[in-house]
């Protein structure tokens, strides 16, 4: 019998996680014919059928099942060799990480320059898109999600919660008009916000918590889209603060309605104490924190299990970062100091940085979350050149938050 070739078994991992040939075969970096051959080889000397051809796929036969936990572990011990290995020259090898566009865009990118330049031999994938990867069908080594998992193999925290407000362009407010009160959004105003058969989470219906049936008539799935279409004058919508503070032509409408919501941290509960995924859990917690205390945007931690609602306000806390496995404290651990410089240009050493969002937006400009008190306030202090933090630049992606 001839021995087997791990790279078959790396290809069964790929197309078990991905569910169709075509992307384990995008996932590898090889064709689908090539995917193709070397499952046909693996069925072959083990004297199984691994999957079942659909018509959404590849599902996973009771053999399948079987050999995908003997190969995982595998997987795991090849990944723990690799990292001592490495141990003499740091982490290494791949860091994929699951984000909501927004969060990914606007908070994560401009900081990792930091985290890369630090782990120059570790290749990072930041997939910041509409929907997320599953860190328990190991498509992402961690997610930060808009709710916390209610099961599966994964370890879950509450990374912090985070306001959203209603923003407008002061052009678009002098032609229809500052609304005084949520239900006057509903007469002569246009309202951007999400496709509601396109919501991939239900924490991302916002409207019909600021007033009841409102709807929004200019559209789309990406919360970065959403930001551009307000900033250019179409209508009034809903954005997490750390956009719409940081854009210097939006106002806030009717600032004493906020919308609260929370983004958790998620990981494998097999691989989440990986050189790689470690270090980049403690470096996110700490960006977390220090945008906490830099912004109005972000507010309280919280330990996950009996944590308020994602519907709820939350006050500032200093209680430290608790993890969960199925609901069950597993440790908590304080969250670390952390000190960056915002980069003025994207170096990245030899550090391969890959995203799914390659499109670049315009420097966000200041941080006024703790000045900004209603339109007239807003204008007359904008109007005496007084200037705030910067936040660097951003690419845009494709969620909300």
């Amino acid at each position: 019998m001839q021995p087997n070739d791990w790279n078959d078994f790396q290809t069964f991992i790929a197309v078990a996680r991905a569910g169709q040939l075509a992307r384990a075969a995008a996932a590898m970096g090889v064709d689908a014919t090539t995917i193709g051959r070397r499952l046909r080889r693996l069925e072959t000397r083990t004297g199984a059928t691994l999957f079942e051809q659909t018509r959404e796929g590849q599902v996973l036969t009771e053999a399948g099942e079987a050999m995908l936990a003997e190969v995982e572990a595998m997987d795991q011990a090849a990944s723990r060799i690799a990292e001592h290995a490495a141990a003499g020259g740091g982490i290494a090898g791949t860091l994929r990480i699951s984000l909501s566009e927004g969060f990914g865009s606007w908070i994560v990118a401009p900081a990792l320059r930091d985290f890369i330049e630090a782990n120059p031999r570790l290749v990072v994938d930041l997939v910041a898109s509409s929907g997320f990867l599953s860190p328990s069908k190991r498509e992402a080594d961690l997610a930060v999600t808009l709710s916390r998992p209610r099961a599966g193999p994964v370890i879950a925290g509450k990374l912090s919660d985070y306001t959203l407000r209603l923003y407008a362009t002061r052009g678009y407010l002098s032609q229809k008009g500052l609304p005084e009160r949520p239900a006057e959004l509903a007469h002569g105003h246009r309202l951007v916000g999400y496709i509601p058969d396109l919501l991939y989470a239900p924490e991302l219906r916002y409207l019909a918590e600021i007033e009841p049936d409102l709807a929004a008539n200019v559209r789309s799935s990406s919360i970065n889209a959403q930001h551009r279409m307000i900033a250019a004058g179409a209508g009034i919508g809903v954005l997490p603060c750390f956009i719409g503070d940081a854009d210097k032509w939006l106002v806030p409408v009717l600032p004493d309605q906020r919308v609260t919501r929370s983004f958790w941290l998620v990981m494998h509960k097999d691989t989440h104490n990986l050189a790689r995924v470690r270090a980049f859990k403690d470096w996110l917690t700490a960006l977390v924190s220090r945008e906490r205390g830099r912004r109005g945007c972000f507010e309280g931690q919280a330990f996950a299990t009996g944590a308020p609602s994602p519907r709820s306000s939350y006050h500032a806390s200093t209680t430290p970062f608790s993890l969960i496995v199925s609901g069950l404290p597993l440790r908590s651990m304080l969250l670390p100091a952390c000190t960056r410089t915002q980069p003025s240009e994207m170096q990245y050493s030899s550090t391969l940085l890959r995203t799914t969002s390659l499109k670049r937006m315009p420097m966000p400009r200041r941080n006024l979350a703790s000045s900004k008190c209603g339109l007239r306030g807003l204008m007359a202090s904008r109007s005496g050149g007084t200037s705030g933090p910067e936040v660097t630049d951003a690419p845009s992606g494709a969620d909300s938050g």
